[in-house]
């Protein structure tokens, strides 16, 4: 938090907390202290940020329906449209609510290299592209939003920023804010911070007048959370296999659609360290498995297989599937006291159903 408050204080803009990728609402009085708002997805989001975090709410989905338009501007700040047909939809609701709205652009360029995290990829549905784009119908907007990153550093969003500039710039003075999207991995330490405050920087002196947002959401909660299993059984077939009382599809299920491999505490690469095992989970899905790791020691039933940063995209993405229990959840406090919060219930897996 205090290395986004510092960004924050060294560009003005307004660095917001992206409720998809970080909906642990628990910890939303500390962010608080430190970031003027949230972004949210959906209705859902929308309140929770508001009844959580109680700052400023910014929305976008790429549809908004008529059962639910009102409710989120009743909620709503900031509120960005996927098209110029749900703009010209909800305009006259959006106007009367006084909150102050947007459109989605696709810049049309990307470094992403997963394609189901690309937003700016061929045939994408997320924002309008320049061929696409109406200046007839911009009247009563008031920002350009685009989102084109996935968990990566400055010099992507100053690729992304070039692109742009170079469709969308020539209706930049009519507008008050312009939002970045996320993606932006400012925490981690490796991330080129001085080169992200001259980038924001530089496209302040060029839009003086424009309010810049960016919705991060891993950032928020970078290397934070840690996800505990434990060894159920060991089974051999060809080589070793530990399954885990969790699953990857649903408890971690971006290890299977990045797909992203997490560090395990303790672990190596397969083959690097003495005892090599295929780490599994509990499900039927015979996809369930994480891939190879090795450890110094030969795995017992009971151990601990801890993994690290799963907090933000994992907490958010679980299911229920199988009906299996889900992990507890708690936090640590300021002295290192472990304090639970909760704990799943079949009540909670039955209504969902």
């Amino acid at each position: 938090m205090e290395i986004l408050l510092d960004i924050q204080k060294k560009t003005g803009v307004k660095i917001i907390c992206a409720l998809k990728g970080y909906s642990f609402w628990r910890s939303f009085p500390i962010i608080a202290e430190y970031l003027p708002g949230a972004t949210a997805s959906s209705l859902n989001e929308a309140r929770l940020a508001k009844e959580e975090m109680g700052k400023e709410v910014h929305v976008f989905a790429p549809a908004y329906e008529d059962n639910e338009i009102d409710p989120i501007l009743e909620l709503a700040d900031h509120i960005s449209f996927n098209s110029f047909s749900q703009w010209a939809r909800f305009k006259e609701k959006t106007l009367a609510h006084q909150v102050s709205p947007g459109i989605r652009v696709n810049p049309q360029f990307s470094t992403v290299e997963t394609d189901i995290y690309n937003p700016c990829g061929k045939f994408s549905r997320l924002g309008v592209t320049e061929a696409e784009f109406k200046p007839e119908l911009l009247d009563g907007l008031e920002g350009l939003h685009f989102h084109a990153l996935c968990e990566q550093d400055a010099d992507a969003l100053e690729g992304v920023l070039k692109a742009f500039e170079s469709r969308f710039g020539k209706y930049l003075d009519k507008m008050k804010w312009v939002n970045f999207g996320g993606g932006h991995h400012i925490t981690r330490k490796d991330y080129h911070r001085e080169e992200l405050v001259k980038i924001l920087n530089g496209f302040k002196a060029r839009y003086p007048h424009l309010q810049v947002i960016m919705e991060p959401g891993e950032a928020v909660g970078w290397q934070t959370g840690e996800l505990v299993a434990t060894v159920a059984d060991l089974v051999h077939n060809e080589m070793d296999i530990a399954i885990l009382n969790v699953s990857i599809s649903a408890h971690m299920p971006d290890c299977l659609e990045m797909p992203y491999r997490p560090s395990v505490i303790g672990a190596g690469q397969p083959n690097e360290k003495k005892f090599t095992y295929k780490l599994t989970g509990n499900t039927c899905l015979a996809g369930d498995q994480l891939g190879d790791f090795s450890f110094d020691q030969p795995l017992k039933v009971g151990d601990k297989i801890i993994f690290e940063d799963m907090i933000h995209y994992t907490m958010v993405k679980t299911t229920f599937f199988n009906g299996v229990r889900h992990p507890n959840i708690g936090m640590f406090d300021m002295n290192g006291q472990f304090k639970l919060l909760h704990q799943f219930t079949y009540q909670q897996f039955k209504d969902k159903l």
